[in-house]
């Protein structure tokens, strides 16, 4: 090794600006990554979409070698079983605009997979030992020494031992690496410590040190800094997650930038252990690499133009069924049976549309609403004696009210203050007890004792996982309340004045299409959140409702339907004009997607009257619920003849089995998104794979409440579908691997697979593939609205991100023309094209 020295390069005028422009230009494109306990679906590629996909596709390829669009391999599978059929293909070629002629070359192609070789890094290049084949390559153990930094720095909620780290990320990590004598080691670098002397010291000098040692040109410096940052991508996305909440409370966050300089200081740090010749050898190569990057992501854009078109292929497939569908609902065009003897409005979420269809075919006086899962409430949820804050709403909104727990008697009145505060502290004393408890069995001193004193204790859970049991879904944000006041725990919007929740009523009403309506409101409105239940499963939030911020609906149900039923809303109501008859009544419930379900809340608070109708609601229901566990029996590996009470307690069981991997299938197969009238889709059968959202464009003449929907839930919409996409497309690289295989990191920020490694992020494979094929298709969502032409241009008009995702090829969008369908394509909206009609 050569003798070590480092100062400080000078300042340049010229190089600061430049370095700190390529720095933050290749943090802005990682999307973030929310925590475990917080889940929800994010687009990997959500910062990138103002550019074209196919653009964003040949970029990952060169940058990191990331597959996103279906591998050819993949595609070849579909076409040889008939997913894909040869009309599908030509209409791709002709939508696409490349002549037919091509499509022997598209049917070439599927033979092997896409020349793109990523571009190297200088970790890379510097591996050049002879024996490196015996170790963990310098990208594998750099990975694995940040990632295990990033944990320790981290967790705040596992480790009962903690860091130091006051100084920063940076600092932090540097300290790390002075301190590991065993990391030289594992890469087959001894003499690693001697090169620490070359490191600097701050985050700052480290950017400007690395990128000079590199020498590469500064017009690639952004997209080098990229390809560095998804080395270490899962973190990325985690830091990018802090940076987005900062953002969010007018504040800043420089983790991102941080764990930059560490990736980049890695490579100058290793040229630093190298021989003068070895280090001008791997430098050499990296420059001639970079120097010929435009000319890479050139041709790699060129030559993923056959993997569009069997994206499109694909597509075709679907759409084809889905227009046909559309064309010829049974209902289309008439209104819903009149008078509904009850409204059930559900969240948009696709596993709603089967229980939706059953429950409006078991009894037609049930009219279902599609709506926003959050049902409008942006707030947050503040359980009784506890500290949590937990946001209730889609990740893009930031809370502006709260929820709390109110404890309510059956007679409707609060019970006494004092009370209520014995509860909550009763309350937090159990929690403290359960805290000390478990920490106790972690102590290095303690654990074998514990385990000792607990004794067959131990049995009972052991037991559990041998033989699971029917039990309901846990109530997990009534742990530590007393079996005595659990039934009169009920969350509440406070804070709000009478105005204030008059208003808020009545943009939810309009919001629903509820009111302004002929059929008006009916006498029984049930507000259905939904939740799912499953044992043992670190992503278990990712079941629940992404529009609550990864929890359940339960709250937001409940504190609207009380909202709603109170004397005082209903005159305010009134005299905004908005009619609620007296004889209307709000119940919530919560639609269990594993088990289907329905748990009702607060039903003794009703007046007596309500009890026949909603004793019926219940009974339609629960036929309901049957029937959808039928339809849903085999993909679960379950016998659909089972009886009744056989096959939901298998499925009971399936929830509670702690080594059940798929105790459902989730938002597999979404694939489509329906923003209009329920008698669009009245009637069809959709197979779990369309969001339903309601919407009357009688009722919003000026667009307001369209754009609304087109920059929210749609968003949203579009969010899982492009997690559901990369899992399958880039399993490796933008899924969370094997599920057997995690291990929890810092309490909620994410997993490792195994001990090691980047934090995975994105769905685990066994949440898109059943062991044999995969389950999800990777389809990118086609948006359906029933609304004028002008009325939607607008909103692409006003609103860049609704702009950028139909112009960029990130969804497909169509609407209703008449009892016809016309689809959005180059800025001109076209009839859907003639193969699109045949079944």
């Amino acid at each position: 090794m050569r003798e070590l020295s480092w100062a400080e390069p000078p300042v340049r005028e010229d190089i600061a600006p430049r370095v700190e422009a390529a720095c933050a230009q290749a943090c802005r494109v990682f999307a973030p990554t929310w925590p475990l306990d917080q889940s929800i679906a994010v687009n990997p590629h959500w910062q990138r979409v103002g550019q074209p996909v196919r653009q964003v596709a040949a970029r990952l390829a060169v940058l990191a070698g990331v597959q996103v669009l279906p591998s050819r391999a993949w595609v070849a599978q579909a076409w040889n079983e008939g997913r894909i059929q040869p009309a599908d293909l030509r209409a791709a070629l002709a939508q696409l605009g490349h002549p037919a002629e091509l499509e022997a070359d598209c049917l070439q192609a599927l033979a092997q997979p896409a020349d793109i070789a990523p571009l190297p890094l200088l970790i890379d290049t510097l591996d050049d030992d002879p024996r490196r084949q015996e170790r963990l390559s310098w990208r594998q153990a750099i990975t694995h020494q940040v990632s295990q930094t990033c944990a320790a720095y981290f967790d705040r909620h596992q480790a009962d031992w903690q860091p130091a780290r006051g100084s920063g990320l940076f600092a932090f990590w540097r300290d790390s690496l002075v301190n590991d004598h065993g990391i030289g080691w594992l890469m087959g670098l001894p003499a690693l410590h001697e090169g620490l002397h070359a490191l600097p010291e701050t985050r700052q000098q480290a950017e400007r040190w690395a990128l000079e040692r590199q020498g590469l040109d500064p017009v690639v410096w952004a997209d080098y800094l990229e390809a560095v940052l998804w080395t270490v991508q899962g973190w990325a996305g985690w830091c990018a997650y802090l940076g987005w909440q900062a953002q969010q409370q007018g504040g800043h966050d420089d983790h991102l930038r941080d764990l930059l300089a560490i990736r980049l200081a890695w490579g100058a740090l290793l040229v630093e252990c190298k021989t003068d010749r070895a280090a001008h050898q791997a430098l050499a190569a990296l420059q001639q690499a970079w120097q010929h990057a435009p000319q890479r992501l050139a041709r790699a854009e060129a030559t993923l133009w056959i993997d569009e078109v069997w994206q499109v292929a694909l597509e075709q497939g679907y759409q084809r069924g889905l227009a046909q569908a559309l064309r010829q609902a049974p209902q289309a065009g008439q209104p819903a049976p009149s008078p509904a003897e009850v409204q059930a409005v559900f969240c948009i979420d696709v596993r709603s549309e089967r229980l939706r269809r059953a429950v409006e075919a078991t009894w037609p006086a049930v009219q279902t609403v599609g709506f926003a899962g959050f049902f409008g409430v942006p707030a947050a949820y503040a359980p009784l004696g506890t500290p949590l804050h937990r946001p209730q709403l889609p990740g893009l909104l930031v809370p502006s009210m709260t929820i709390t727990d109110t404890l309510v008697g059956a007679d409707g009145q609060a019970l006494p203050a004092a009370e209520t505060a014995q509860v909550a502290a009763a309350r937090r004393q159990a929690l403290a007890r359960a805290h000390q408890q478990g920490a106790t069995s972690r102590w290095p001193g303690t654990a074998f004792s514990y385990v000792e004193a607990a004794g067959l204790g131990y049995l009972g859970g052991l037991f559990g996982w041998l033989r699971p049991s029917t039990a309901p879904r846990a109530r997990a944000d009534l742990t530590g309340v007393s079996a005595r006041y659990r039934p009169l725990c009920r969350p509440t919007l406070t804070g709000l004045s009478v105005d204030e929740q008059v208003a808020l009523a009545a943009r939810v009403l309009r919001s629903m299409s509820l009111v302004g309506t002929p059929q008006g409101l009916a006498p029984l409105v049930l507000l259905v959140g939904h939740g799912s239940q499953t044992a043992n499963n670190a992503h278990s939030a990712g079941l629940d409702c992404g529009a609550c911020g990864g929890q359940t609906g339960e709250a937001n149900v409940r504190a609207l339907a009380q909202l709603l039923n109170r004397p005082a809303v209903r005159a305010g109501l009134a005299a905004q004009g908005v009619t609620v008859p007296a004889q209307t009544v709000f119940a919530a419930a919560l639609h269990n997607t594993t088990t289907d379900e329905l748990e009702w809340f607060d039903t003794d608070l009703l007046p007596a009257e309500a009890a026949p109708r909603l004793a019926q609601a219940q009974a339609a229901f629960a036929r309901a619920g049957e029937q959808v566990r039928r339809e849903r029996a085999p993909s679960l590996g379950l016998d659909p003849a089972l009886p009744s009470a056989a096959l939901f307690t298998a499925l009971r069981r399936r929830a509670n089995d702690g080594a059940q991997t798929r105790p459902e299938w989730g938002l597999s197969g979404n694939a489509a998104m329906v923003i209009a009238p329920r008698a669009r889709t009245r009637g069809l059968a959709l197979d779990g794979r369309v969001f339903l959202h309601d919407y009357d464009p009688a009722l919003d003449p000026a667009g307001r409440l369209l754009a609304q929907l087109m920059t929210a839930p749609m968003l949203v919409a579009h969010w899982i579908n492009w997690q559901y996409h990369a899992a399958v497309c880039d399993p490796e690289r933008l899924g969370s691997g094997n599920k057997l295989l995690h291990n929890v990191v810092g309490g909620h920020i994410g997993v490792f697979e195994g001990n090691g490694g980047d934090l995975r992020v994105g769905l685990a494979r066994q949440s898109v593939h059943d062991g044999r094929r995969w389950v999800h298709e990777p389809l990118r969502l086609t948006v359906v609205i029933d609304a004028p032409a002008a009325a939607i241009e607008q909103v692409i008009a006003e609103h860049a991100v609704v702009r950028q995702l139909v112009e960029n090829g990130w969804l497909h969008l169509w609407r209703f023309d008449g009892p016809g369908l016309v689809r959005r394509h180059a800025g001109q909206w076209r009839a859907l094209a003639e193969e699109a009609r045949r079944a």
